[in-house]
C-alpha cells in the first residue's frame, strides 16, 4: 500500500493555506490555487508543515492523490511550473507573441495555438517552446497539446518533442 499520505508537506516562506469548508485555497508570491477536497479528507496545519488525515482506509487512496495535488499547488504558487519543447526538422520554428504561439511545422499552413487563462510560453530561439504557469496540470495539458500538432516520427526524429524525450529511431527499409 502506498503511505504517500503520510508525508507531510512543507510550506515555504511567503504560502498561505486556507480551507473554508471543503474548498482549500493556496495563495503564494506567483498566484492562487484552489480546490475541492473530498469529504472525510482533511488538511491539517502546524505552523509551516500541512498534514493529511482520513476517515477510513477507503479514502487512503483520495488522500495520497490529494497530498500530491496539494504539494504540486504549494510549489506552483511559490516556484512555478515549466516544460520546455524542442522543435527538430528542416524550417520548424516557433514565435511566442503575446497569448498565442505561432508554429511552421512542416504543413501547408502556419498553425496558431492560443494559449489559456494562467499559462504563458516563451521562445528563447526558433527551435524551443518554454511552456510556464503555476497550475501543473494546465501546463502540461498545453505541452501535450501543442506536441499533439506534430509528434515526432520514428524515422527522421522530425517534429515537436519533450526536452527530456527520447525518441527511438528505426532503422529504414533496405531492398
Amino acid at each position: 500500500m502506498s503511505r504517500v499520505a503520510n508525508n507531510p508537506v512543507q510550506l515555504p516562506s511567503g504560502v498561505e493555506v486556507k480551507t473554508t469548508g471543503q474548498v482549500l485555497s493556496v495563495k503564494g508570491s506567483k498566484g492562487n490555487l484552489e480546490f475541492l477536497l473530498t469529504e472525510g479528507v482533511q488538511i491539517n496545519q502546524d505552523d509551516n508543515v500541512l498534514t493529511i488525515a482520513y476517515e477510513s482506509d477507503k479514502l487512503k487512496a483520495i488522500a495520497g492523490t490529494t497530498r500530491a495535488l496539494l504539494n504540486n499547488m504549494v510549489k506552483g504558487v511559490s516556484e512555478g511550473w515549466e516544460k520546455k519543447l524542442l522543435l527538430n526538422g528542416v524550417g520548424y520554428r516557433a514565435k511566442a507573441d503575446g497569448k498565442s504561439i505561432n508554429l511552421s511545422v512542416g504543413m501547408s499552413h502556419p498553425v496558431d495555438y492560443t494559449l489559456p487563462e494562467g499559462v504563458t510560453a516563451e521562445t528563447p530561439s526558433q527551435t524551443e517552446i518554454v511552456v510556464k504557469g503555476i497550475d501543473k496540470r494546465a501546463v502540461g495539458q498545453v505541452a501535450a497539446d501543442i506536441r499533439s500538432i506534430r509528434p515526432p516520427e520514428p524515422y527522421k526524429g522530425k517534429g515537436i518533442r519533450y526536452a527530456d524525450e527520447n525518441v527511438r529511431r528505426k532503422e529504414a527499409k533496405k531492398k
